[in-house]
């Protein structure tokens, strides 16, 4: 027979139960309410704006007619968008790729370096800039004019060291010239000459203060029994009224290293260049012959490259890109690489291994964890990249620059098609979910470990 349960209060009894407490022993009542004003904010300012998304792309351009896919149609036919699609892969290829490697290259490198921590901090710097305030830094880096774009400047004086352009480009004959054009830039003699006739070949054109430093005050040509002579020099005089047309001048200056060809029939039978006040000589072979001043005297100087041109404006951003970033992918694999056992690199040196196939086999594979980490969060921040394009394309090339960010915000306010701009974002949300999903599943996998 079973004995009575205890009554309540009595002692032995058990006790009533309490209200479920969470896992860390705080009530759940208590933890909702602390939580409450973060799901507040969070349905706010992510949940409702992605779900008004949503709906905003399934209606027209006014909001109050429902256009069913065919804002998503446009994303495949409009040509803006495919533009701005075909930047983003280029951009989801190499722009994490690049800044990846590079900050494996000065993660492993500064190791070995006593300043390793100051170049670590110079490389990371650029991370303490906004993306608006790099991009008008890179508009002025990348700027044609190598006096104020630093990019061609240095293109510009590597060109030059190997390829000198010329000092007269924008020279030509001026009134009663001897000279005619010749097409292609030269310019030719009008009658043939001969022996000891002297040859004036006077030019105008140039700035006097942009003169070669070699250029010394020309003189009369002095005929030399067979042979050609004569003196090309800068036929003008400052001052009206002042110098003689057509004959050098005490105050004008010959043309030093001026090219001259003598030119029978078509072909060059003789050259020479002009000396420092402007004289030349040619052997009696350029007799009958037409002087040819080629085209190469008149060549503009070399203006380096038009980086934010249609051709070369989305590397040249991707470039700006990577010198923030790479720094950001630097320190996260300077802090996975201090956590690599150093016993297994010394083992692998031991047996034999040279540095690089260390680097290659050994360190490379143990980093694959932090390596991933990086290239995922580049991914996913070069999907919506917009500062940078927007700032340092002009707007002669930002059509070739364009990505989704830039469109959708283009679409949404220059173009007044909110329908269009709502499709875009959620487009681009559903590019950024693999990678996240990704991102997460692989963190999962790391903490099971």
């Amino acid at each position: 027979m079973k004995s009575p349960a205890p009554a309540a209060g009595v002692p032995g009894a058990p006790a009533a139960p309490s209200k479920r407490k969470s896992v860390t022993g705080t009530r759940t009542t208590v933890a909702a309410l602390f939580l409450l004003p973060a799901l507040v904010l969070l349905g706010a300012l992510v949940v409702y704006p992605i779900g008004y998304s949503v709906v905003r792309s399934f209606y027209d351009q006014s909001g109050d007619g429902f256009a069913g896919f065919d804002n998503y149609q446009a994303l495949f036919t409009d040509d803006g968008i495919r533009t701005a699609l075909k930047n983003n892969i280029i951009w989801v290829v190499f722009a994490p790729t690049v800044a990846t490697a590079l900050g494996l290259i000065f993660a492993v490198l500064t190791e070995r370096v006593r300043w390793g921590t100051a170049f670590k901090l110079v490389v990371f710097m650029p991370m303490a800039i906004s993306m608006l305030a790099a991009g008008i830094i890179f508009r002025l880096v990348y700027d044609q004019d190598p006096d104020k774009g630093v990019a061609n400047a240095v293109w510009v004086g590597v060109h030059d060291t190997f390829a000198q352009s010329s000092a007269f480009p924008k020279a030509h004959p001026g009134r009663e010239s001897p000279l005619e054009p010749a097409g292609g830039g030269a310019f030719i003699t009008k009658e043939p000459v001969r022996p000891g006739e002297p040859v004036t070949l006077p030019l105008v054109g140039v700035a006097p203060d942009l003169m070669p430093d070699d250029a010394r005050p020309a003189a009369k040509p002095q005929a030399e029994p067979g042979k050609i002579t004569g003196t090309t020099w800068q036929d003008f005089t400052r001052g009206e009224g002042v110098g003689t047309l057509g004959a050098p001048d005490p105050s004008e200056f010959g043309y030093p290293g001026m090219r001259i060809e003598a030119v029978k029939d078509g072909e060059v039978v003789a050259s020479t260049t002009a000396a420092g006040d402007g004289t030349f000589s040619l052997p009696a072979s350029a007799e009958g012959a037409l002087l040819r001043l080629p085209a190469d005297n008149f060549e503009e100087p070399y203006n380096g490259l038009d980086w934010l041109g249609p051709s070369l404006v989305t590397p040249a951003i991707i470039g700006s890109y990577i010198w923030m970033w790479a720094g950001f992918a630097m320190v996260l694999i300077a802090a996975g690489l201090a956590g690599v056992p150093r016993e297994l690199l010394e083992a692998a040196r031991v047996d034999g291994a040279t540095e690089w196939q260390v680097f290659r086999r050994v360190t490379v594979p143990l980093l694959a964890p932090v390596l991933a980490v990086v290239i995922v969060t580049l991914m996913i921040n070069v999907l919506k990249v917009f500062d940078l394009v927007f700032i340092i394309a002009p707007g002669s090339s930002q059509d070739d620059a364009n990505v989704l960010a830039l469109e959708l915000y283009r679409k949404g306010f220059a173009e007044d098609q909110p329908g269009v701009a709502s499709a875009i974002a959620v487009f681009l949300l559903l590019l950024v979910i693999p990678v996240m999903w990704f991102n997460v599943r692989r963190l999962r996998r790391e903490v099971r470990r």
